[in-house]
């Protein structure tokens, strides 16, 4: 199998199953607990390096509710079984890059992994994040490719994939979905406040 379509099966693989997965994190958050300890601050200091870390993650919620709540319906949702695009997202959160809800994602686990003062533990987030999404974003342009051909094309060569480009921003022409924002996004909040309360009692 040549290296395009083992990806494009690996992604697939993984997207499917990319809302289980990611329980695997428990362990290496386990371990990372283990060794956690302040290293001699100030319990001032201490609380202020937890606020930045909940509002980094926070921030990653924040993309993820204003990306959600301006897609269409048949976009940008939870499924797993197969991929879905009924109408190809680019305006918006996906003017400026062409995986918003990922970068979300990201930001809100590499603001978890900040939390334990461990510079490996950050590294080791960021290596299973690069692997594991980097397939499902492969296996995601390759649907959209083969979905609206030439359309996705034109915009995936002037939209960046991960990293934001604000100079291309374009407003959506869609009304902001509260509704559907919240009814995507509310576990990933709660989720937050719960760690956030686990590890200030740690």
């Amino acid at each position: 199998m040549a290296l395009r379509e083992e990806l494009r099966k690996q992604g697939n693989w993984l997207f499917r199953w990319r809302s289980y997965l990611p329980l695997i994190l428990i362990v290496i958050v386990l371990l990372g607990m283990s060794y956690f300890e302040y290293p001699g601050h100030s319990e001032k200091y201490d609380d202020i390096w937890e606020i930045i870390c909940l509002f980094i993650s926070f921030s990653g919620i924040g993309i993820r509710f204003f990306t959600v709540g301006y897609t269409p319906e048949g976009t940008s949702g939870t499924n797993t079984r197969a991929q879905i695009a009924d109408t190809l997202n680019t305006a918006g959160m996906y003017s400026i890059m062409r995986h918003p809800l990922y970068l979300g994602n990201f930001i809100i686990w590499f603001g978890l992994s900040a939390f334990f003062h461990l510079w490996w533990f950050s590294l080791i987030i960021i290596l299973i994040f690069w692997l594991y999404y980097e397939r499902i974003m492969f296996a995601e342009e390759e649907f959209l490719r083969e979905r609206f051909g030439n359309s996705y094309s034109e915009w995936a060569e002037k939209t960046p994939a991960f990293i934001p480009d604000i100079r291309k921003w374009r407003s959506s022409d869609m009304t902001f979905s509260f509704r559907k924002a919240i009814k995507n996004e509310y576990k990933s909040f709660f989720a937050m406040i719960v760690d956030g309360l686990v590890k200030s009692r740690h």
